[in-house]
């Protein structure tokens, strides 16, 4: 937002340059962009009075002027203008000039006659747009001539640059700056002027029948001004609104585009004369309705756009722009002024789909406080009787139905000093909050807080705290140290189990990746997700950066397809890849469930038993016990016949296996892939990395291969556990070396083959000891899994 420093000055009382000022105002958070100075390009421009005007010999449209720039200095110049004469006062660039729009003057010859420079127009000095000005500019009579036309015009003036969050709509106006500007120099500011007089005993309660029909219309305020008189703005005006970027129409227009800039909010003038049936109606727009707004462009408007009607068609749409229908004309007569408050959410979607974003718009859109209305209107109407340009009637329209109130916060100011580590008394916090117009009572300790409605980033007690800060002075406040929990190692457990992770897969040959948690809806097909499952049900973005990011993962698989997919299309042969992420599962409460989830991908030389491999060692150097596999063929994004669920105990830890050749094609890789997502937390959960010491066997192992015969539908894990729970402590491993199906096995059966390892913490076990419990398997074997001795 630009600023006039001239203009803030009238709000507030400032002993200190604008660069000063800059510096200070960001020190207290009204960040400065630039100070930009009007008129630095301007150089070597003069007022001169004509004092001799003759025509040019060779030249019909040239005329060769005698100024008079200083005491009994005299300067010629020709020019094409024709709108001055002899005695009038201009300003002339002399040699070596340069001019606003970058141009360099230097003295030649037009025509075979000397001009020693040039007599400027408005445009010339940037005090008008190009092409709008209609000759050079004629000085008022009185001005002194040989003067720097900078100083004569006010050219020197500085603009300061803010930008504004959108969440300090306070503060989007020359008021809201001052009143910041004064609490930051501890000074007084002063608002303007609100008072006026009506005229007569006409009410416009009489005049205009109001009917808000939609709730996106949170105020609605109008008054009437009656025997006005359309004619330009005085040049004040005229150079506030140039300074401030907005072109100068008529006194009307004028007069609410400057309570815009000055107040930070919006208003809308009509012609009485084009509000059909005296009725003021706000709804919604019909389907298909055709509208031409202010800048003369036909839109077509929809059921979502909010306008103000009369009671045959709008003529205007709410918070964005106005009607042509209804525009103030110079015969002009009877002016109704508008000031509303309305849905900035809605503002902000409709100016962007009919494509037409103002002043207006993107002030709407950060939504208002609706109290300014009432302030607005009152100042509009006292602009009107001080340019003596109207008669203001009596009455207002006045639609305010849920009416925002004033917040009150309590916040004690230990806390504040214990927060920002300060040592502040409470009278001094006291007093920074009420110069922000933070009304606050003291009570003890506690400080009462009356929040203002325009406060609205106001909240919670870190938000006065912010307050204080800044106006204190951040670079008052000493550096201290956090008072943190001492952590050994300075890692909390979960920090030294992600580490202990990240160790293991990297020495697994795997390299970690990276991906975003928001996905597009699309991808729960991409993986063959049945649409019954409840993982389909996800947290959407409210402001996402498109459809492909308008979602929280809730798996993590679709993220590594893609990256195994990415590094696929650019001939990659060999990938082994592995995220750690959290997924985010909806539920009943306000925020969801936050899994941390490993994602595994890997695809070349690989196979099944390679993952299993991994997902073995991980769960070996976290000293997790008790975990075994289960075949899984319902998960319709693997190959169901070689897939499996790891289990710790009863739980469910993930699930790893070979991607559905269904899968890879929709991804566009042509090769066999595997993937393994694990939820961390139940791993972290059943995790053990105490390692405690133990002794070398004293007594020797005793080792027994079998082999059995068994049907080919039993897992070898079945066998492995039969063979551990009856061989109890004294099996210290059991290691499969043989599998088996040929000519010597019988269709439907398959030979395996184990070497089991026995030995006893407390003697050597002899050759009865070990038989005995070696039979005891081989019996357990047969009775429970119908196992055969090969």
């Amino acid at each position: 937002m630009k600023v006039p420093f001239t203009w803030l000055k009238d709000y507030v009382d400032i002993d200190i340059n604008v660069n000063e000022l800059a510096d200070r105002l960001t020190l207290s958070g009204s960040k400065v962009e630039e100070v930009i100075t009007t008129g630095d390009e301007i150089e070597n421009v003069v007022t001169a009075r004509i004092v001799k005007i003759e025509p040019h010999p060779d030249a019909d449209k040239l005329v060769i002027c005698q100024l008079d720039i200083r005491k009994d200095e005299y300067l010629q110049i020709v020019t094409g203008a024709k709108n001055m004469k002899e005695g009038d006062i201009v300003p002339a660039a002399l040699h070596g000039a340069s001019l606003a729009n970058g141009l360099k003057i230097k003295k030649g010859k037009l025509r075979g006659i000397v001009s020693n420079g040039m007599m400027c127009s408005e445009e010339e000095l940037g005090l008008a747009e190009e092409g709008t000005a209609l000759g050079l500019m004629i000085l008022p009579m009185d001005t002194p001539i040989g003067e720097d036309i900078k100083e004569v015009l006010g050219l020197n003036t500085s603009i300061i640059d803010f930008e504004i969050t959108s969440n300090r709509t306070d503060c989007m106006s020359v008021v809201g700056i001052a009143r910041e500007t004064a609490a930051t120099l501890d000074v007084k500011y002063k608002m303007p002027n609100i008072n006026y007089n009506v005229s007569g005993e006409e009410d416009i309660k009489d005049m205009i029948k109001l009917q808000v029909k939609d709730s996106l219309c949170k105020r609605y305020m109008a008054r009437a001004i009656k025997n006005v008189k359309i004619e330009p703005s005085p040049s004040w005006m005229q150079e506030r609104l140039l300074e401030a970027g907005i072109r100068p129409i008529n006194n009307i227009v004028d007069i609410t585009n400057f309570v815009m800039i000055e107040l930070g909010q919006p208003m809308h003038a009509f012609d009485m004369r084009d509000i059909k049936g005296n009725s003021i109606i706000v709804e919604r727009a019909k389907a298909e309705e055709r509208f031409i707004s202010l800048d003369e462009v036909e839109r077509d408007l929809n059921e979502s756009v909010l306008t103000i009607r009369d009671e045959e068609r709008a003529i205007a749409l709410a918070g964005i722009i106005g009607g042509l229908n209804s525009q103030i004309k110079e015969d002009t007569n009877v002016v109704i002024l508008e000031c509303a408050n309305f849905d900035g959410t809605n503002i902000r979607v409709n100016a962007k789909k009919l494509g037409v974003r103002t002043e207006s718009s993107s002030l709407f859109e950060k939504d208002l406080d609706p109290n300014l209305t009432n302030i607005a209107l009152d100042r509009a109407c006292s602009l009107i009787e001080e340019l003596k340009v109207g008669q203001i009637i009596s009455g207002t329209i006045d639609y305010y139905e849920d009416k925002v109130v004033e917040k009150e916060l309590t916040v004690d100011y230990k806390w504040i000093n214990k927060f920002l580590g300060t040592s502040l008394s409470k009278e001094d916090i006291k007093g920074y909050l009420d110069r922000l117009e933070l009304k606050t009572l003291l009570k003890e300790d506690m400080l009462i807080i009356n929040v203002p409605i325009f406060r609205k980033d106001i909240s919670i007690k870190e938000d006065v705290a912010e307050e204080v800060a800044r106006i204190y002075g951040y670079n008052n406040i000493p550096s201290t140290i956090n008072k943190t929990i001492n952590l050994k190692d300075g890692k909390n457990l979960k920090q030294k189990l992600d580490d202990k992770v990240i160790s293991v897969l990297l020495n697994s040959g795997l390299n970690q990746s990276i991906s975003y948690s928001f996905v597009s809806p699309k991808v729960f097909d991409k993986i063959n997700m049945s649409k019954e499952n409840i993982l389909r049900d996800t947290i959407s973005i409210k402001n996402p950066l498109g459809e492909n990011y308008s979602i929280m993962r809730t798996t993590c698989i679709p993220s590594m397809m893609e990256s195994l997919a990415r590094n696929y299309s650019r001939n990659n042969e060999e990938v082994s890849l592995f995220e750690i992420g959290n997924v985010y599962i909806k539920t009943n409460k306000d925020l969801p469930e936050e899994r941390n989830t490993l994602v595994i991908g890997l695809y070349g030389k690989v196979e099944y038993l390679n993952l299993k491999g991994v997902i073995e060692n991980l769960v070996e150097s976290l000293g997790i016990e008790k975990t075994h596999y289960e075949r899984q063929s319902q998960d319709q994004a693997f190959h169901p016949g070689k897939t499996a669920n790891l289990f710790i105990g009863k739980e469910c830890a993930g699930i790893l296996g070979e991607v559905h050749p269904d899968v890879t094609e929709n991804y566009g890789i042509d090769t066999e892939c595997y993937i393994a997502e694990i939820n961390l937390d139940v791993l972290y959960k059943n995790a053990n990395i105490v390692k405690k010491y133990k002794a070398l066997p004293r007594f020797p192992a005793v080792t027994r291969d079998i082999a059995l015969i068994v049907d080919e539908a039993t897992f070898v894990q079945k066998i492995q556990s039969v063979i551990k729970s009856t061989g109890g402590n004294l099996v210290e491993s059991i290691n499969l070396f043989d599998v088996y199906k040929g000519k010597q096995i019988e269709d439907g059966k398959k030979s395996v083959a184990y070497a089991i390892s026995y030995r006893s913490e407390t003697k050597t076990l002899t050759d009865g000891e070990v038989n005995k419990v070696h039979d005891k398997i081989v019996r357990a074997l047969e009775y429970k899994l119908g196992c055969k001795l090969r």
